[in-house]
């Protein structure tokens, strides 16, 4: 399914991927909550439809942002995995929650507030590399230990 960029504008060319309400999330639940299959998108928190997830599951895939691998013991279950690629957008992702945390939490004020944000708050670079390193060891050359 090929992408329809609306210019030659880096940013905007970026949203045309990235600018989709489900993509960046679909990231951070593989990259933060270890989401890994089909079934655990489907019974996250955010409640993503199944049909609308295959699509953004099959576009991330055709990005290069995920690869689709099939469980060594059972031949029905998938897991998806992020490539280098995605990982890339760690720091894109920590800085929209350090920006969320800044300037939503009056509106929003139930917004996570544990240990992982006070990390984050104080450096975010660091805190993307922590769990870019954290990916990797778990899912080190697409092998997943379970």
């Amino acid at each position: 399914m090929p992408i329809d960029f609306r210019c030659d504008c880096p940013f905007t060319s970026s949203l045309d991927v990235l600018g989709d309400k489900w993509m960046l999330v679909l990231i951070k639940l593989m990259l933060i909550e270890e989401k890994k299959t089909f079934k655990d998108f489907t019974t996250s928190e955010e409640a993503i439809a199944t049909n609308i997830l295959s699509v953004k599951l099959k576009l991330l895939e055709e990005m290069g942002l995920v690869t689709k691998m099939q469980k060594p013991n059972n031949k029905k279950v998938y897991y998806y995995i992020l490539t280098e690629k995605a990982l890339d957008l760690a720091p894109v992702l920590v800085e929209l929650a350090f920006w969320s945390d800044q300037h939503l939490r009056n509106l929003h004020p139930t917004l996570a507030n544990g240990e992982n944000m006070q990390l984050l708050r104080k450096d975010p670079r660091a805190f993307a590399q922590v769990l870019i390193d954290q990916y990797r060891k778990k899912n080190a050359g697409g092998l997943i230990f379970i």
